[in-house]
């Protein structure tokens, strides 16, 4: 006896040696597999990228950056009324998205929980289209269009289709879409602040709110170049949407913060900036089809253009049905640990 209870003792505690040791190699897997991203940043590594980040099924935090807290303004007296008043507000850490979610990652959602999306069941999203001139003249919003057969497997209608576009971020879905693969993931989506704070990377509204061009006039970002909605120079290599990740990465390591598509948050949209800006828990129900509450979106998209949206901006925001899926409205999803 005096033998068996200082062995069980050892024993007890050899499984919980063990124990912190697995949790600790868990741990580091996933630390290394944050450090050994895959590469992007350019035409080249982005077309190469397959959709899906390392470790992607088995780390945590798989294809994701984390954001140390901090103070930060958030809204811009450079832009659109609905971007003031300026706000000093506080965000603790939090893990983001390094690119927008994929067609791959998607894709893997829906095979593990047979998901169907908004679009897909009540059938249709908008869809750009150029327009056509009628005696000179163009209707506002013309451009859009409701496709009934438009999701986010086929994301311009029937005749389209995601093979050989599994790099690409995943469109048409709507906010409880994105919210719940974000679930799926033990996941949230970014609340506005979160999402401004990391799209500024630590820069001054002035740094953050800059050219979408370099000082030779090089695209930075994937947003029209010409005149909207009829003639898209595609300078930045690119008619519509972009393969994740082929553009530099912000000062924080993430890419397409701004342009190639819109990005979902958690927030209920306010013409005066800030009223809700710091809500998160409480919205993040996923919510019934048809309720058409206005939630903000945030960066632009590939529609951007100098002379109509200049919304490619981390300041920038813009409401969006959030049961009105879009061929340029994309996300990203956080973790708070």
């Amino acid at each position: 006896m005096k033998i068996h209870g200082p062995t069980v003792r050892v024993g007890l505690l050899a499984v919980v040696v063990l124990g912190v040791a697995f949790a600790a190699v868990n741990s580091l897997k996933d630390v290394s597999a944050i450090k050994s991203q895959v590469a992007l940043g350019t035409r080249a590594n982005c077309e190469a990228y397959k959709g899906l980040p390392l470790a992607w099924g088995k780390a945590k935090h798989a294809g994701m950056v984390k954001i140390n807290g901090g103070e930060f303004q958030l809204g811009s007296e450079r832009g659109y009324a609905d971007e003031r008043p300026l706000q000093f507000t506080r965000i603790d850490s939090f893990w983001i998205d390094r690119t927008e979610v994929t067609n791959a990652q998607f894709a893997a959602f829906v095979a593990a929980t047979n998901y169907v999306t908004d679009a897909e069941k009540s059938g249709g999203s908008a869809i750009f289209k150029t327009p056509e001139v009628t005696d000179g003249k163009v209707a506002e919003g013309s451009w859009w269009h409701l496709i009934k057969e438009a999701n986010w497997r086929h994301p311009e209608g029937a005749d389209s289709d995601i093979a050989g576009h599994e790099h690409e971020p995943v469109v048409d879905v709507s906010y409880a879409d994105a919210l719940a693969y974000a679930h799926w993931l033990g996941r949230e989506l970014p609340t506005e602040a979160q999402w401004e704070y990391a799209a500024k990377g630590g820069r001054s509204n002035e740094q953050s709110d800059h050219s979408l061009r370099d000082a030779k006039g090089n695209p930075l970002a994937n947003f029209w170049q010409g005149l909207f909605p009829f003639s898209n120079n595609d300078e930045d290599g690119f008619p519509g949407r972009a393969p994740a990740g082929c553009f530099a990465a912000n000062p924080y390591g993430l890419h397409d913060m701004v342009g190639n598509v819109w990005e979902w948050t958690s927030d209920v949209y306010s013409e005066r900036r800030g009223e809700t800006a710091n809500l998160s828990d409480q919205l993040t129900a996923i919510p019934a089809r048809g309720t058409a509450a206005l939630r903000v979106i945030k960066g632009g998209s590939y529609l951007c253009s100098a002379d109509y949206c200049v919304r490619a901006r981390a300041s920038s925001r813009q409401p969006q049905e959030s049961d009105l899926p879009a061929s340029h409205l994309g996300f990203r999803t956080i973790s708070k640990n």
